[in-house]
Order: C-alpha cells, then sequence, then structure tokens
C-alpha cells in the first residue's frame, strides 16, 4: 500500500485539534516543511521549527486557536500520488469564496494560489485549505 505523506500531515494536524493540543509533532521532510511554512505565513497554525537529527527529525507545530475553536476548519487533497492535477495561474480558482487557500508545488516553490497568480505561474495543486 502506497502512502501519502501530505494526506498523513493533514490529517494529523486535523486530529491533534480536534482533541486541542497545543502542538503536533510530523516527520520531517523539507516538502512538509516547506508547507508548513507557507500554513504559518498564511495564519493557519502559530509557529514550526523542526527538531531532531537524521531519521528522528520531526517538524513541530504550534497550532492555532479562536476563542478555543481551530483556525483550520477544513482541507481537502487535490492531487494525490495516483492522480497529479496541475493548474496553470489562469485557471486557479478561489477556495471557498476566498476564505482559504490552495497550496501549489510549483518552479519556484511551495506557494499559495495567491502568490501563483501574482508571479503567473503554474503547478501542481496539492491541497485546500479553509
Amino acid at each position: 500500500m502506497l502512502t501519502d505523506p501530505i494526506a498523513d500531515m493533514l490529517i494529523r494536524i486535523k486530529n491533534a485539534q480536534a482533541v486541542k493540543k497545543p502542538f503536533v509533532n510530523i516527520p520531517y521532510s523539507r516538502m512538509k516543511y516547506h508547507i508548513a511554512k507557507v500554513l504559518e505565513a498564511e495564519g493557519f497554525v502559530e509557529e514550526v521549527k523542526h527538531k531532531g537529527k537524521g531519521p528522528r527529525k520531526v517538524i513541530r507545530i504550534k497550532l492555532k486557536y479562536l476563542d478555543k475553536k481551530p483556525v483550520i476548519h477544513g482541507a481537502k487533497r487535490i492531487s494525490k500520488p495516483g492522480r497529479r492535477i496541475y493548474k496553470g495561474y489562469r485557471d486557479l480558482r478561489p477556495v471557498k469564496g476566498g476564505l482559504g487557500i490552495a497550496i501549489i508545488s510549483s518552479s519556484q516553490g511551495i506557494i499559495t494560489d495567491k502568490e501563483a497568480k501574482e508571479r503567473k505561474v503554474g503547478g501542481e495543486v496539492l491541497f485546500e485549505i479553509w
């Protein structure tokens, strides 16, 4: 069975928020770290750090709550290992009427859909979060 590390990351974050945990640890990869940094910049999580060395390296994410409710209401994986979804910057549409963002893997790194439109680059649409 093939695993999807990005979907696993999203599920870990959603599950930790469901039980009101202050932090969640995710196995480290450069791609997941850059995704977490974009989520931090967009205000979906409070803080992102990496800890440990070698195979025990993890990404520690401090979760964000407003009035004791999670900031992240939902996430949807778009491009999956079995079916990759690529879009040009003209084809990107607002997520939940502009309340959410899409995370895109482009030639310029991991960026949001808004940045992709500004830079006029397309790429693989990894997931949407709102």
